[in-house]
């Protein structure tokens, strides 16, 4: 089967999440911003798709099933580009967190960095694209924005909403979960439909609800597969094929160092290679692109076309923790 195993995904999803908490802040808030317009133009779709008269009297079900299936495209965008989105991001950081291989601080920063770019950005896209694009100009269409927010806002209770959010948040980091599983873009396509299809096509609540979000996608995927996988002797020794690693797609790029660079404390064997980048074992801290380096997002990338993320532990940086064999120390 070409794809991870569960134990495997549990581990790249730690891997990003500390990956995540080295992003310096002004690119956090842009990666961030750009994750509201894309998930907006997902929703917007759906809306539009929803307004049909015909459907809405005589089958309801119908036109919100077809709706359902236009949805996932603004999920697909975002994962696929790499934009920060914070129900996601409930589950990378909280899995890094549980791993010890980031502070509270960086967890509690990264969420309320990108919920509020998130916020900014759909404030935008509704502003300015929705707003004076006049997408939504029309009267029907307008009637059905409102009586959705209507339905999603007013009409539930408070308990309603946070558990319609944890059931949203389940689903959704389930399909970003499964996303990294896949190693080409269109398995990856197909992992991130049916999950988000079916908690829009169910009817969940997708608004941010900062609690039910955390419990659905932070507690019952991340710290789950945790528990599961990343917990007890099976977690020492995580297996990587390292080459086929290499061409495995992370939010937004490739997963794995495109540049290895031999020097004095390099492993030249690829057992060495293996033990190294699994076990995240630091080869040679003097040399700037050794294999264990995990390089922040201020500098330059080694590759023009990706993100690189290798073993968890990296140099460290002034202020911020080190990261040796996983652990913060």
């Amino acid at each position: 089967m070409d794809a991870f195993t569960p134990q495997q995904t549990i581990e790249l999803v730690s891997r990003i999440g500390c990956k995540k908490s080295q992003m310096v802040w002004h690119k956090l808030c842009w990666n961030s911003f750009m994750a509201g317009p894309l998930l907006g133009f997902g929703c917007a779709v759906a809306l539009s798709t929803e307004t049909a008269p015909w459907y809405q009297d005589n089958a309801p079900s119908l036109i919100r099933t077809i709706g359902s299936v236009f949805f996932p495209v603004g999920l697909i965008m975002i994962v696929l580009s790499g934009a920060d989105l914070f129900t996601s991001n409930v589950m990378f950081m909280l899995t890094a967190f549980l791993h010890r291989r980031v502070s509270f601080v960086h967890l509690m920063s990264n969420w309320a960095v990108s919920f509020l770019g998130n916020l900014a950005g759909m404030l935008f896209f509704m502003a300015i694209i929705t707003g004076y694009g006049g997408i939504f100009d029309i009267t029907a269409y307008r009637t059905e924005v409102i009586n959705f927010a209507t339905q999603k806002m007013l009409t539930p209770t408070w308990v309603q909403i946070f558990l319609r959010a944890t059931g949203a948040n389940w689903l959704v980091c389930f399909a970003v979960y499964i996303s990294i599983s896949s190693r080409e873009i269109v398995s990856k396509i197909v992992a991130i439909w049916w999950p988000t299809f079916t908690f829009v096509a169910l009817g969940h609540s997708m608004i941010p609800t900062a609690l039910g979000n955390t419990l659905g996608g932070g507690i019952f995927v991340g710290g789950m597969y945790w528990y599961l996988y990343l917990t007890g002797p099976e977690s020492e020794d995580i297996k990587f094929n390292v080459g086929d690693l290499d061409s495995a797609m992370e939010a937004g790029g490739p997963i794995g160092p495109s540049i290895r660079k031999s020097g004095p404390n390099t492993p030249n064997s690829q057992e060495e290679k293996d033990e190294t980048f699994t076990k995240g074992k630091e080869p040679g801290r003097g040399h700037p692109n050794h294999v264990g380096s995990l390089p922040s997002s201020d500098q330059q990338m080694a590759s023009g076309l990706g993100r690189e993320l290798s073993a968890e532990a990296y140099t460290h940086r002034k202020g911020e923790p080190s990261l040796i064999e996983g652990r913060a120390v």
